[in-house]
């Protein structure tokens, strides 16, 4: 006898269970073992999946529980602090991968944290700070942040700031083949070398430190020199197309990105405003 089911026909003896149908039960049965491939070394592929470890440092428990939230999803291992004196010893004596400072916090603000954690250490450090406080900004970035983003500010953003940062951090410990000519990912313009691979700049040899924005914005005006870009395409070139920032933030890095060039060459003026139209970067 069979019955209809869907468009396949099953007897009955195939719905008969293990023991009815002469089988063994299933706790009888011996675990099929797979042999691990050639090759095959557990410590690598463990190396390999390797959680990057995220610290957060900020007073403002909705913001610490947030952010440790979303970089949780996107895989990271997230620890929180309240204040910079807390930080500090667990940032020395485990350091994470990363770590995201507010900048005004009690006990021990955002920038003296910096400044005693580069005393002995490397650590790439992304800043929260107040929208339209230049003044810390400049002050982080001299002390050595790697980057900053304004409050309030997009969790998406902030993402993807740490994984721009992390893989430059990664690939400063690898060495990778020399840049040379007609390398899709190094852009060259006179005394102007950008390369995407190490996310790294030089003007006449001399290595210019930018943070993630400025490299991408850079970026969008030396890969066309002499094209005017407005803002909005500069900002669609360091932001996320779902995050708007005013016009004013642009501004600003076009600002910072002149200062930092003109440390090494004072007579830099590659890029060019073009008032109420936008920027371009000149041609060598």
């Amino acid at each position: 006898m069979y019955r209809q089911h869907g468009y396949r026909r099953i007897s009955h003896a195939q719905d008969a269970s293990p023991s009815r149908r002469g089988l063994k039960p299933k706790s009888s049965l011996k675990p099929l073992r797979v042999a691990p491939q050639a090759g095959y070394d557990r410590d690598e592929i463990r190396q390999e999946r390797k959680v990057p470890k995220i610290y957060l440092v900020d007073d403002d428990e909705n913001i610490l529980t947030s952010v440790s939230m979303f970089l949780e999803n996107e895989g990271y291992e997230v620890r929180k602090f309240h204040d910079g004196v807390s930080a500090l010893s667990a940032l020395t004596s485990s350091p994470p991968d990363l770590a995201v400072f507010d900048i005004k916090m009690p006990r021990m603000d955002g920038l003296e944290l910096l400044r005693r954690l580069r005393q002995s250490s490397n650590l790439p450090v992304i800043f929260l700070t107040s929208k339209g406080d230049e003044f810390d900004e400049a002050l982080g970035l001299n002390l050595g942040a790697d980057d900053y983003i304004s409050k309030p500010f997009s969790q998406r953003l902030l993402g993807e700031r740490i994984k721009a940062i992390l893989r430059r951090a990664r690939l400063t410990n690898v060495e990778l083949p020399e840049p040379h000519e007609g390398d899709e990912k190094v852009i060259r313009r006179g005394r102007l070398v950008l390369d995407s691979n190490r996310h790294a700049c030089s003007w006449d040899g001399v290595p210019v430190r930018l943070t993630v924005t400025e490299f991408l914005i850079l970026e969008s005006l030396a890969k066309r020199p002499g094209y005017v870009k407005s803002r909005d395409q500069l900002m669609d070139a360091a932001y996320d197309e779902q995050i708007y920032v005013d016009d004013r933030t642009i501004d600003s890095h076009i600002k910072r990105l002149r200062k930092k060039f003109r440390k090494t060459d004072k007579t830099f003026d590659g890029i060019e405003t073009l008032y109420g139209v936008g920027y371009k970067y000149k041609e060598a």
